[in-house]
Order: structure tokens, then C-alpha cells, then sequence
């Protein structure tokens, strides 16, 4: 069985990473970086995405870098991710389908101490992938409209480094210090009456981003933890080409002129998270974070940033630990997420509601496992400017454990 399932799984991440380059397809990927980026570990896509206050005991967790501190001494733990994702778009004038294959994440984690462990991780932190045609917006302080077409590709990267150490039997507390790199390009033309204005960019962006985390054992089967996510300033620059298009003249305004611009501004973000298990197979997950967009002090020019939270509510489920059958040992997990969004588009929130359900299957008696999850959820809504997705997401997590410097007793 280990054989089979490390081999299935490998095959299909292969396959799935080596679309990576096709990231994302939303239209909301136009705001800013693009579409933040939910790069979720082991079976926490499973569990509506949460996850704060659980321990990195079987599996490496991105969401708090505290967790580290419960990593067992002598296993190393490597973990691989990526997702499909089919996507329906509904206008009030038109429908549209697209299917995709992301790359997740890739990660490691080791122990140093009994009480401590560190983890190295690369993950995409947004995408900005669009194309948009025949887009009609008004022209502030008059009746008539210009016309959009744009389209973009790129967006930035995630290289983590963290730290967790347990302070005592009941307190850990983690650090992780992120590096942001990565580039978009657009090129957009704006219509008005006979004249068109083309503008390609293509922008970098680099930074650096800390985030503190706490996590308390009230007791062995409830534990609550925290997060805080430091803001930063992402600094950018761009290459930019302008042209004007009329029927009477064509000319040149910028070519590939290099220059600052205006740089990218991610907010605090304060997570609180807690962990109950029930009669030692039934676990419980919630977890609420606060965006401060507001705080940040920028806007698009089609939309602005706003204040965000984001609730998420699992549950897991596994047999009694008197194992029997190979199906004792697979836990299964569900769960809701509900995030009111960063995005203001003309006075609406674009909001996402999902819903997920997922399996870990265990490969033989290691802390090695295959997770499986399956999601659906709505983004945004018909009309008043916006759009509406509807999308299904299959995610595949393989985490695989070793076992370092431990002698064996049977040859």
C-alpha cells in the first residue's frame, strides 16, 4: 500500500506542477498583486483552511510558526502540494469556463532540539492572471464610458524561513521572517471615442515580512494560539511602453522608460485560532483573522482596499486507536470558510464562501500522508460591475516523514 500511494501521488503532483505556469485565471487577479494565494498544508484544505492552534506533530503547518515547537525529534518531514481548479465566470451579459493546474508549495522541516524545529518553504503568495475584453467604465463626472481590454500574467512568491521553540509543556512560540519576489506584466488599451492609449509594464517587486506566533495547551485535548502578521512595504519598479492610437495620428509617448512606482503595501493581520478533540477521535477547528487593509492607505483605480476578515470552522474524524484494518487509520475531515474579502468594487465586497470535505490516507505506520480534498465556492456575484466564480478545487498534499539518526535493531 505505501508503495502504490507514494507512487500515485508523485505521478500526479509531477503532472500538476508542470502547469504551474497556469496559476490562476480570476478576473479579480487585475487589483493589485492579483489573488492572494491559499497555499494550505497537509490536510488543512480539508478543514475549511484552518488550523492556527494545531501542532506540526504529523505535519508541517504554515499557518503558525509556534507549531514547530511539537515537531518529534529525529524526523525530518518534507511536503509537495498542488491543486486543479475548474472555474465557471458568470456575467449579466455572458458565462465563461476555465481549468487550471497550480503548484502549491514545496516545504521542510527538521528538529533542532528536543523543544525547537525550523522549516524552509517556497510558495506563490498571489497570482495575477487575466484577460479582459470590451470592458465598459464610466468617466468620472460625465455620461459616457471608455472601453478596457487588458491582460496580465505574473505574480509574487513566498520563501519562508521558520522558527519554533516550546518554551514549556503547555507554551511554543514561532517566528518567520518571508522574502517577496516575483514580477507582473500588463498590457491594457483604453478606447475613448476614436483614440486608444496602450500602456505595457511590466513591474518587479521585492520585501521583506515577519510574523510572530503563539500557541497554549489548556489542557492535552484544547489548545488556542495566535498569529501576527507584520506590515511591510514591498518595493517595486517598472519598465513601462505608452502609445496613442488615433485615426488621424500614431505616436510614441514612452519606450521601455525604467522608473519607480508606487509601492505595494500589505497590512497587519491578527489571527486567533483554537483546537478541541472529543473522546480522542473527534477534533474541532476555528479559526478568525483580521486584515487591516484600511491602515494601508491604497486603492486601484477600479476598486478600493478594505478591512478583511476571514472565519474558518473543521472537523476531523478518526477511529479509536485500536486500529484494525488499514481504513481505521485514514481520518477524515470537513469544513466552512467564509472570507468577506480585501476588495471594494464601486461600494460591493467581494466575498468568498467555500465549503470542503477530505481523506488522509496514511502510508503504512509512519507519520507519511496522502490528503485529498475537495472544495466548492462562490466568489463575488453577478452584476453591479462584479463577477461571479463558482469553482471546484481538488487539492493533493503528499507529506512524507523520515526517520534521522536512529540505529536500527533488526538487520
Amino acid at each position: 500500500m505505501k508503495n502504490k500511494i507514494t507512487f500515485i501521488s508523485c505521478f500526479i503532483l509531477m503532472y500538476v506542477t508542470s502547469f504551474s505556469q497556469s496559476i490562476s485565471s480570476s478576473p479579480y487577479s487585475l487589483y493589485g498583486l492579483g489573488s492572494l494565494y491559499d497555499a494550505d498544508y497537509g490536510s488543512i484544505p480539508s478543514i475549511g483552511s484552518s488550523g492556527i492552534a494545531l501542532p506540526s506533530d504529523t505535519f508541517i503547518n504554515n499557518l503558525n510558526p509556534a507549531s514547530l515547537g511539537y515537531l518529534p525529534m529525529n524526523h525530518f518531514m518534507f511536503e509537495i502540494g498542488g491543486k486543479a481548479i475548474g472555474t465557471t465566470f458568470q456575467s449579466s451579459v455572458k458565462t465563461e469556463k476555465r481549468n487550471n493546474f497550480q503548484f502549491s508549495h514545496i516545504a521542510f522541516a527538521f528538529p533542532v532540539t528536543r523543544k525547537s524545529a525550523f522549516s524552509i518553504a517556497l510558495r506563490p503568495y498571489s497570482s495575477a492572471s487575466f484577460k479582459i475584453s470590451e470592458f465598459k467604465l464610466p468617466i468620472s463626472n460625465s455620461s459616457e464610458y471608455y472601453t478596457l481590454n487588458a491582460e496580465g500574467s505574473g505574480g509574487l512568491n513566498n520563501f519562508d524561513f521558520s522558527y519554533g521553540y516550546r518554551v514549556s509543556k503547555k507554551i511554543s512560540m514561532g517566528f518567520t521572517g518571508t522574502v517577496l519576489f516575483g514580477n507582473t506584466t500588463d498590457e491594457r488599451s483604453y478606447t475613448i471615442s476614436n483614440s486608444i492609449t496602450a500602456i505595457n509594464k511590466k513591474t518587479d517587486y521585492s520585501g521583506l515580512r515577519a510574523t510572530l506566533g503563539t500557541q497554549y495547551k489548556i489542557d492535552s485535548t484544547f489548545t488556542i494560539a495566535s498569529t501576527f502578521k507584520l506590515p511591510a512595504q514591498i518595493k517595486a519598479s517598472k519598465v513601462q511602453s505608452v502609445e496613442n492610437i488615433s485615426n488621424t495620428n500614431e505616436s510614441v509617448i514612452e519606450s521601455n522608460v525604467a522608473s519607480d512606482t508606487d509601492d505595494y503595501y500589505m497590512p497587519l493581520e491578527i489571527g486567533f485560532g483554537i483546537s478541541k478533540r472529543f473522546k480522542n477521535n473527534i477534533n474541532v477547528t476555528f479559526d478568525y483573522e483580521k486584515s487591516l487593509w484600511n491602515d494601508t492607505n491604497q486603492s486601484q483605480l477600479y476598486g478600493d482596499f478594505v478591512n478583511q476578515d476571514r472565519f474558518a470552522l473543521g472537523f476531523s474524524f478518526r477511529k479509536n486507536k485500536n486500529i484494525r484494518s488499514y481504513w481505521d487509520s485514514v481520518r477524515y475531515g470537513a469544513g466552512l470558510n467564509f472570507d468577506t474579502g480585501y476588495l471594494e468594487v464601486d461600494g460591493k465586497r467581494v466575498n468568498n464562501t467555500a465549503i470542503s470535505f477530505g481523506v488522509s490516507l496514511p502510508v503504512d505506520n509512519t507519520f507519511s500522508v496522502l490528503n485529498i480534498s475537495y472544495s466548492y465556492g462562490q466568489k463575488g456575484k453577478i452584476g453591479e460591475g462584479l463577477i461571479k466564480e463558482n469553482y471546484h478545487k481538488l487539492s493533493l498534499n503528499l507529506s512524507l516523514d523520515g526517520i534521522w539518526f536512529v540505529k536500527r535493531k533488526i538487520d
